[in-house]
């Protein structure tokens, strides 16, 4: 046992000490100058989860009628954030650090992964927020809050893997930044974030198989997941109760992988030509 951990320790830990200098480094600077802060990290959502719960939920009156519905709303723009934030700063990342990748000799995957954790970081603070939403709220929590660490796992997993994906292709195509831009808020309305989807289910006929194709759609798939399983069992639709046919409740799982799988290859296919091409 001493042996094994001496020799990952030998494989890994300068890796995970940069790893660890460059989370505390870019958290730092990603507020610096602000006056509130770190208090950002929890006032953006909360600023757009007000915006969007008074336009959808007071005016149009697309709410699923339940009280449970804002802390869920709150759940689904939290999540959301955290991919976005995920994606838009790791796509980024090895552009960014150019000078320090070509000066100091180490992984070229750590200055994304360092993103991403910045951004579960932050994540993790709004999940707070959102668990004292929760309890003024009087949710009933049950045991299907053992799922919510393999759903957040499979979100990560999935963001980290199209930044990984992104910022390949940044290093070469400086456009992919602002694709990326106009496809997540493509993404963010097409999927069932401020609004819920039981709103499009309960409309019958094409507009309930739209909404439940969207849940082959990993991202959707698992910040429904999430949702369900900490919040509202009852009244969140979620692949694993919307099919019947085992293959099709995988699709996104595969989906998931496979992406994970991509992103790997292709930056390790090119990550030896980044200081090159920079």
């Amino acid at each position: 046992m001493a042996t094994l951990s001496s020799k990952l320790r030998a494989r890994y830990g300068y890796g995970m000490t940069v790893l660890r200098g460059l989370v505390k480094t870019d958290f730092k600077l990603r507020y610096q100058g602000s006056f509130l802060g770190m208090a950002w990290s929890v006032l953006k959502p909360l600023m757009l989860f007000a915006v969007m719960y008074v336009v959808f939920g007071k005016f149009l009156r697309m709410t699923d009628g339940t009280p449970t519905y804002p802390v869920v709303l709150l759940m689904g723009i939290t999540s959301w954030q955290m991919v976005t934030e995920t994606v838009g700063i790791g796509l980024r990342a090895i552009v960014d650090r150019g000078d320090l990748l070509r000066k100091v000799h180490f992984p070229n995957y750590i200055v994304v992964v360092s993103a991403s954790i910045g951004s579960m970081i932050s994540f993790g603070i709004n999940f707070i927020v959102v668990l004292i939403f929760a309890f003024f709220n009087h949710v009933h929590f049950t045991w299907e809050v053992l799922w919510v660490p393999l759903n957040v796992l499979q979100l990560y997993v999935t963001a980290l893997a199209l930044a990984l994906l992104l910022s390949t292709m940044y290093v070469y195509f400086r456009d992919i930044a602002h694709i990326w831009e106009v496809l997540q808020q493509v993404i963010f309305y097409g999927m069932p974030i401020i609004y819920p989807l039981n709103y499009v289910i309960n409309k019958g006929g094409i507009y309930a198989e739209l909404a439940r194709f969207e849940l082959l759609n990993p991202f959707a798939q698992a910040i429904q997941d999430i949702r369900h399983n900490l919040l509202a069992p009852e009244t969140q639709p979620t692949i694993w109760n919307s099919f019947g046919a085992w293959w099709i409740k995988l699709i996104p799982v595969a989906l998931t992988i496979i992406l994970a799988w991509l992103g790997v290859y292709v930056f390790r296919r090119n990550s030896r030509k980044f200081a090159e091409v920079m």
